[in-house]
């Protein structure tokens, strides 16, 4: 498969480079009728195709061509559409004037023809790059998060690899039910398998860290289920991410910031330019750069109940925070990106090609091992003639990202084709540092390779539509091949020395060679469907999709979606109804692993085993199937001016079978051996984890956005207004059964804490209000994001559960154009410096581990970082 891909590419490049000599670059320069400001995010579109692009921060855009003359419609928010016929490659200024828009257009939610945002049988976010950096975050997961409500991410602590990747999700429904493209193409996901105490736990999400923001033309965000459409893991919705396609135009960033503790210095550099292929084909690269410090929000409690040790003692005297490092994890992140396009034959084909590669060196911290705790180096640690003071392991990952796709879509006779290939892939290696293995003495290195995970696919699709009049149809297929690999770390990570004392590396005991291994499955998906405008207002679609895996067997998803047009267009009620499916993971599958836990002052091993392994076989556990869901949407959206828009869409989602990984299962204490707790002995751990279908949930909710643009205040200056509000509310469906040997020995496999995870971890009420002011040179934009309360479950004692209230976070960014050509901004992100609730842990001290943690962690609303100071500029060329 690899060598015919590779073949593939060969060929497709050298016919590129054959057609690299007859094609056209249409340029313009869009501005508002009356006052000749920029209009930044106008969609210029090829008529009558899905070709097209957006406005840049200068209203400035690039259009590839094969030849001229052509028709373009331009649409933007709050103003006329409009058309023109082009006839040369230079436009110069093209104005529109305020009235009633087409909308965005949007291409995710459709294996059809583009449709507005407003057209749309289905809520869509259409969020272009300006609106992206008015976010004033500086990754994309968090530019997503503080612009769609309904979307979650949140940076983790103490969580081993979890802390380097930010689970995230759409509806709060975890992060493997988010389906994430790059241009409508599948991206891969993580290699990671969020294991530890945080949201997400147990699923297996997209890696959204490794697109660079300054690579990205748009994010299009479907807010409904589209497995019918997509296949596997759209049960939340979708993510397309668009990079950009400029083919002449350049721009370098720079930034810096800092927290006002002092802590938490980040930097990046960013150049993306364009370059046109013969006259109408583009390549479009982005190079990245950033970094950041941790930061340090640990509690002091001076003292640690966990192990029993008073206030008394001199190192704790010395160290009343207990030595730890509690915030987010030291990174550097270098990526380059590039999207290719080559339109021939009359604007009837088009070459493309587009993909990247991100490495990302992280850096985050384990508990801190205190002299009581564990009692010796063996003077490996602490420099000759020192005191020992005990150490803190680090935990050190390496993570690599790929992606790359190359297609062609021609249209032959009448029917709009797209033919691709696409290679993804994510990894992370282990390093475990400043520790030791116990097991070992002084024979113990101090830093491990403690092995890794990656999870790569390759995938080729093969689209077709066309229009009749007043229909459109659309199939394809997809076939898909998934590989997880897991590598074992070096012996003296995970080995026993045979002295008695703990094996494996302080932290996290290595990956050995019983957890390595290499498994794959194939996968064949069609699909069909069919939209009918039956009049001008009223639109009526549908879809099905067959899906057959290797591994478990096939899945067949369906939808039904509509849209009636209302107020003379200038509104929609739209609704949809539809089935979904997510195939189990290939790691959630073959995971297995063992880690360290802290608990009361004992340390012990916990192990995970996979789902094909004979010791959960025999314990009556069956094998992996899919989850399915039935979805329904609907709602309405109307312009009430033509500046003022309001949507709201009402959802509600049954998700059954639903994978999830047990809480401990450990020992009973009743005085009898059990199946259970002779694995346990058997294994040398003190409980187990597995995965399993055990769980249905209904998870329902509402979102509203309001806009209302282009607010004239005076003659230089204009508002914007924006309000987004999304309500969600996830329940367990009935009881969670234990399978097999479990049910008959009495364990609750899934405790009251776990359950909170599903739901109540993530806010039930999020909102934002943003205000823009655009004062001809200055800009200053206003945002206040609403998180609401989240509640942490104790395991067996409700007495012990804690809600965290309600916040408002507030960001300001300013920008100030200098010149033409230079932009510079000021960004306070946490303009008040709020944080959550500090965590109370009543009568049980392993709530906040003897008071180490004085946030909360297991829940998560937005971290604990403070104010966040950043100045940065931008050049174009």
């Amino acid at each position: 498969m690899k060598k015919f891909l590779l073949v593939t590419l060969s060929m497709s490049f050298v016919l590129l480079a054959n057609l690299a000599f007859c094609q056209q670059v249409i340029t313009g320069h869009v501005v508002e009728e009356n006052s000749n400001e920029p209009l930044i995010g106008a969609t210029v579109m090829l008529m009558g195709t899905s070709i097209g692009t957006v406005t840049d921060l200068d209203g400035n855009f690039e259009l590839s061509v094969s030849e001229l003359p052509v028709t373009l419609e331009l649409g933007y928010t709050g103003y006329s559409s409009k058309v023109i016929i082009v006839e040369n490659t230079a436009l110069g200024d093209v104005t529109m004037s305020p009235g009633l828009a087409i909308d965005e257009v949007v291409v995710v939610g459709t294996r059809g023809r583009a449709r507005t945002v407003l057209a749309s049988p289905v809520p869509i976010d259409n969020i272009n790059a300006a609106e992206l950096r008015r976010s004033g975050q500086g990754t994309v997961e968090q530019m997503i998060n503080y612009r769609v409500p309904s979307y979650n991410s949140t940076n983790q602590t103490i969580s081993d690899a979890t802390a380097h990747f930010d689970p995230s999700e759409l509806r709060n429904l975890g992060p493997s039910r988010t389906l994430v493209l790059i241009n409508g193409k599948r991206k891969n996901q993580s290699a990671l398998v969020y294991v530890n105490d945080t949201p997400g736990k147990g699923e297996v999400g997209t890696d959204m860290k490794s697109v660079p923001a300054a690579a990205i033309e748009r994010v299009e965000v479907l807010r409904d289920g589209a497995s019918a459409q997509y296949g596997s893991d759209a049960i939340a919705g979708v993510v397309n991410i668009v990079l950009k396609e400029s083919a002449t135009r350049g721009e370098v960033t720079v930034g810096g910031g800092v927290t006002t503790e002092g802590d938490g210095v980040q930097y990046n550099a960013d150049i993306n330019k364009g370059f046109s292929v013969g006259d109408a084909g583009y390549v479009n690269f982005t190079a990245s750069y950033y970094h950041q410090d941790e930061t340090n929000r640990a509690g002091e409690p001076g003292r640690d109940d966990l192990f029993g040790v008073d206030g008394t003692n001199p190192w704790i005297q010395a160290n009343p925070d207990l030595g730890m490092t509690i915030g987010q994890p030291e990174y550097d992140k270098f990526s380059i990106y590039t999207n290719f396009g080559l339109p021939y034959k009359a604007n009837e084909g088009k070459l493309y090609a587009f993909g990247g590669y991100t490495r990302r060196d992280g850096t985050s911290f384990a508990l801190y091992r205190a002299p009581y705790w564990v009692d010796t180096d063996y003077g490996l640690l602490t420099p000759s003639g020192q005191e020992y003071q005990g150490f803190q392991p680090t935990f050190e990952t390496g993570i690599n990202d790929y992606s790359f796709s190359i297609g062609n879509e021609l249209v032959l006779g009448g029917w709009n084709t797209d033919l691709s290939f696409t290679l993804g892939s994510n990894s992370v290696d282990y390093t475990i540092g400043n520790t030791i293995n116990r097991s070992m003495g002084a024979a113990s290195p101090t830093n491990f390779d403690a092995g890794g995970y990656k999870f790569g696919n390759i995938i080729g699709n093969l689209d077709v539509s066309r229009t009749f009049d007043a229909i459109t149809v659309s199939f394809g297929t997809e076939a898909r091949r998934e590989e997880f690999d897991v590598t074992a770390g070096q012996p003296e990570s995970y080995l026993d020395g045979m002295n008695g004392l703990q094996a494996g590396a302080q932290s996290f005991p290595g990956l050995d060679t019983t957890n390595a291994l290499t498994e794959d499955r194939t996968n064949v998906g069609v699909y069909a469907s069919v939209d009918w405008d039956a009049t001008d207002a009223f639109l009526i679609g549908g879809a099905v999709r067959y899906e057959n895996y290797s591994d478990f067997g096939d899945n067949v998803s369906w939808k039904v979606n509509a849209r009636y047009l209302i107020g003379e267009n200038r509104g929609a009620v739209r609704g949809s109804v539809s089935t979904g499916f997510r195939a189990p993971s290939l790691h959630q599958v073959y995971l297995s692993n063992v880690q360290t836990l802290v608990s009361g002052g004992t340390v012990s091993n916990q192990g995970t085993f996979n789902n094909v392994s004979p010791v959960i076989k025999g314990l009556g556990v069956p094998a992996l199937d899919a989850e399915e869901a039935f979805n329904i949407t609907a709602g309405i959206t109307y312009k009430i001016t033509d500046q003022f828009s309001i949507a709201v869409d009402y959802y509600n989602i049954d998700l059954d079978n639903r994978v999830l990984f047990t809480g401990e299962i450990g020992f009973l204490d009743d005085g009898i051996t059990n199946p259970v707790e002779q694995i346990l002995i058997d294994n040398d751990v003190t409980s187990i984890k597995f995965f399993v279908n055990a769980m249905d949930t209904k998870t329902s909710g509402l979102d509203v956005v309001l806009n209302y643009d282009n607010i004239d205040i005076s003659d230089n200056a204009r508002i914007d207004l924006v309000l987004a509000i999304n309500s969600n509310k996830t329940e367990i469906d009935g009881q969670i059964q234990a399978p097999g040997v479990l049910a008959t020995a009495g364990y609750d496999i899934f405790n009251r804490k776990e359950q909170s995870r599903v739901t109540t971890a993530r806010p039930d009420l999020k909102a934002m209000l943003g205000a823009t002011l655009d004062l001809n040179k200055l800009s200053v934009s206003l945002n206040n994001t609403y998180f609401g309360e989240v509640t942490w479950q104790h395991a067996d004692n409700p007495a012990n559960d804690q809600t965290f209230g309600s916040r408002v976070l507030t960001d300001l960014i300013v920008g100030y154009k200098a010149t033409d050509k230079l932009n510079l901004n000021l960004t306070i992100n946490n303009l008040f410096d709020v944080y959550p609730d500090e965590i109370d842990p009543k009568d049980d001290v392993v709530t906040d581990l003897g008071g180490r943690f004085r946030y909360p962690w297991e829940v998560n609303q937005f971290g604990f970082n403070g104010t966040l100071i950043k100045a940065g500029a931008s050049l174009r060329f």
